[in-house]
């Protein structure tokens, strides 16, 4: 069983910074696509970032271009999202999501990721 948890969510002030890390159990992420997405109150999920399963390439949505970092550490099968200069419009629900087998680039879209971690809230106060 695929299990998916995210740590790291907090409570920052504008302009501070949070890492967050997902600990993915049950299958290697070596060969996998990974993602995160985030999620505010009232408003649709979104894309954030993500990372091919050689960590090579990544995608950011415009938002947090040059604020945020997605890696990938596949020794201990863990994906991190940096995050520094947050703004309140960060605020929000964040997910970690790992691609289905056979998936080696980036990807954008919610429907391409098979699992989902419950997510890990990130707050920025103004």
């Amino acid at each position: 069983q695929v299990q998916l948890v995210e740590s790291g969510g907090g409570l920052v002030q504008a302009g501070g910074s949070l890492s967050l890390s997902c600990v993915v159990s049950g299958r290697s992420i070596s060969r996998f696509a990974m993602g995160w997405f985030r999620q505010a109150p009232g408003k649709e999920r979104e894309f954030v970032a993500a990372i091919s399963w050689s960590g090579v390439t990544t995608s950011y949505v415009d938002s947090v271009k040059g604020r945020f970092t997605i890696s990938k550490e596949n020794a201990k099968n863990t994906v991190y999202l940096q995050m520094v200069s947050l703004k309140p419009e960060d605020t929000a629900v964040y997910f970690c999501a790992a691609s289905g087998p056979g998936r080696n680039g980036v990807y954008r879209n919610s429907y391409d990721y098979d699992y989902w971690g419950l997510g890990t809230q990130v707050t920025v106060s103004s």
